[in-house]
């Protein structure tokens, strides 16, 4: 398998975490973990305390030439702010510490890079990426003349500087209009489905939350999954038989994290739509996780941000971790609302296909078919859902089918098959006109 994990060159690197007041603290592991997933060698952590960020160096010019010191000691190659920088304070540290400074969002942007694998993830990254430069051109330029109005004040570093940021914009427009391409493509992907009537199932949650390793059970894949953040960039789409629904898309996206800046969920749009287009979410959970809470609320705002409005089915994973017992939680009867599992042992996953199941079709019923030797079809159709339990012949040699499914799906495929329903159901036909609730539950799914 490729390796995902590093890049060929290791790059030894200081960490800066800065506790502010009027910002949100800093999760130290998680940013452990995305300098790590990104292939550095940290060589230190630093952690500062400050009543509001410093304008000029974000730190402060005492914590400046700390870390300047820190550089020259350890001989580090670049250091890593777990904040957001405007240009101005990366340029003023470089300057201080003599290596390079990236922020937050430029070392995602890393891992980013390093984990495209397809054409529509790379033109995204490529798109973020620029747009995230497009600010900073003049750190590339300041041994040249500097930006002056006034006659006689105009040096070549202008001209050059404005040759780049037009060179940017029209690159960046080209990525823009190929990524709607892209976009129109999967919008017919996905139209298509909606007239065959095949509901999408999409993965979401917080990254590094056991995602990928629970698409790759349910949908007998081999899709990367690793124990680092961010293993999955590119959407991953699978069809997929599932016992009592029929043909079924699973889609495993990008994982979302804290911070994530504006700037980088809207050059993901087009991955992110898998979810918005989505019948169904699974928010996945890393249930042994400390930061469990922060990391949900996490997920919840990014979704409300992208304007995400389906039915969510939360997953709490690894309970083999974090000591739960495999279960499902209804919020309604018949209305799941969280299933706890364990991808990695396997334990609990028939109680999410149940809980997947109720969720797009409603509640199980058992009803009788009565089913002429012309009916063939739609006795192939039930098996092929695996949804029939006993069958038998009666006196008057009419098929006999025991089925436990959810009746509307039932009777969809009565109706496909042009079918009467009366002569297939019987008195449980009139079952379909009073409530849900009044409907005999079977215990197998």
């Amino acid at each position: 398998m490729e390796n995902h994990s590093r890049p060929s060159e290791v790059e030894r690197a200081i960490l800066v975490s800065v506790s502010v007041q009027i910002l949100e603290d800093p999760d130290a592991d998680e940013f452990h973990l995305l300098a790590e997933s990104a292939g550095a060698e940290i060589l230190q952590h630093l952690k500062v305390q400050r009543q509001r960020p410093d304008a000029k160096y974000f730190v402060g010019s005492g914590k400046a030439e700390e870390i300047a010191a820190l550089v020259q000691e350890l001989e580090a190659d670049i250091v890593i702010f777990d904040h957001s920088l405007s240009p101005a304070q990366e340029r003023n540290l470089e300057h201080a510490v003599g290596c390079r400074v990236i922020d937050r969002t430029g070392l995602i942007l890393d891992i980013f890079a390093q984990r495209a694998r397809t054409y529509e993830g790379k033109l995204q990254v490529e798109l973020a990426q620029l747009q995230h430069l497009s600010s900073r051109l003049i750190r590339s330029r300041g041994t040249l003349d500097s930006q002056k109005g006034g006659i006689g004040l105009r040096g070549p570093g202008e001209t050059l500087l404005e040759t780049d940021r037009r060179l940017l914009r029209l690159r960046m427009g080209q990525l823009k209009t190929k990524l709607e391409k892209v976009r129109q493509t999967r919008q017919q992907g996905r139209v298509a489905r909606q007239k065959a009537a095949v509901p999408t199932v999409s993965l979401v949650g917080y990254t590094n939350a056991g995602k990928s390793t629970l698409f790759n059970i349910l949908a007998d894949s081999d899709v990367y999954a690793a124990n680092q953040l961010f293993a999955t960039l590119d959407p991953t789409l699978r069809r997929l038989e599932w016992e009592g629904i029929g043909n079924l898309v699973l889609a495993d996206t990008v994982g979302f994290v804290r911070n994530l800046s504006h700037s980088l969920v809207e050059s993901f749009k087009a991955t992110l739509e898998e979810t918005l287009e989505a019948t169904l979410l699974l928010h996945v959970i890393d249930a042994s996780s400390e930061d469990m809470l922060e990391q949900i609320e996490a997920v919840e705002t990014v979704l409300k941000e992208i304007g995400a409005d389906m039915p969510v089915l939360r997953v709490y994973n690894k309970i083999d971790r974090s000591g739960e017992p495999a279960r499902i939680s209804y919020a309604e009867p018949h209305q799941p609302d969280r299933v706890y599992v364990s991808a990695h042992t396997g334990e609990g996953l028939d109680l999410l296909r149940q809980a997947v199941h109720e969720a797009l079709m409603g509640q199980l019923a058992q009803f009788t078919l009565k089913l002429k030797p012309e009916h063939g079809k739609l006795r192939t159709q039930l098996y092929n859902l695996h949804v029939i339990q006993s069958e038998q012949y009666d006196d008057n040699g009419q098929l006999e089918l025991v089925v436990a499914m959810a009746p509307d799906k039932l009777i969809q495929m009565i109706r496909q098959a042009h079918l009467n329903a009366d002569e297939i159901l019987g008195e449980q036909a009139i079952r379909f006109k009073r409530p849900l609730e009044s409907f005999e539950i079977s215990s197998k799914s």
